[in-house]
This record gives C-alpha cells, sequence and structure tokens, in this order.
C-alpha cells in the first residue's frame, strides 16, 4: 500500500506488503477489528475510531511485521 493511500473496511485489513498508507479498519465500529501488514509503515492506523499516527509508533516496530488491535480506548501494535 503506497503512500498517500487509504484502506478503508467495515473489518479487518490483511496487507501481505508494506503497509506506507491509512488502515482504518471497524469504520462502522467494530472493536473486534485488527489490521495486519508484513512491514508497518504506515502513516496512520485505526480501528473503530481509535487511532495512531506515524510519529506515535514505536521505532522498533517500524518496518516490522505487526498485528493491530484495539484494547480497551488504545490501539495495541503486536509483533508477528
Amino acid at each position: 500500500v503506497s503512500h498517500g493511500a487509504e484502506l478503508l473496511a467495515d473489518g479487518n485489513i490483511h496487507v501481505y506488503g508494506a503497509l506506507r498508507g491509512r488502515a482504518l479498519a471497524g469504520l462502522r465500529g467494530d472493536r473486534t477489528a485488527r489490521i495486519f501488514c508484513r512491514s508497518l509503515e504506515a502513516e496512520l492506523i485505526s480501528i473503530a475510531g481509535y487511532y495512531r499516527l506515524a510519529d506515535d509508533l514505536e521505532p522498533a516496530q517500524r518496518g516490522q511485521p505487526a498485528q493491530i488491535h484495539l484494547d480497551g480506548e488504545n490501539l495495541h501494535v503486536q509483533a508477528l
């Protein structure tokens, strides 16, 4: 997914490559939605309206395979 591109989904998002654009999962409020990618380089990630910008990601998470899910009101980025 290129820089500037947006992925929008009511449910989960799976990217079998680099995620460089924006990924918004759970657009209709599905708090169980998840985002999966092989290389996390996203400008923005969002689940059910809760979001994190690229600047908010830990440096060790960037460029790594990841699963993102909502934990309460916080997005949790988990290494794969």
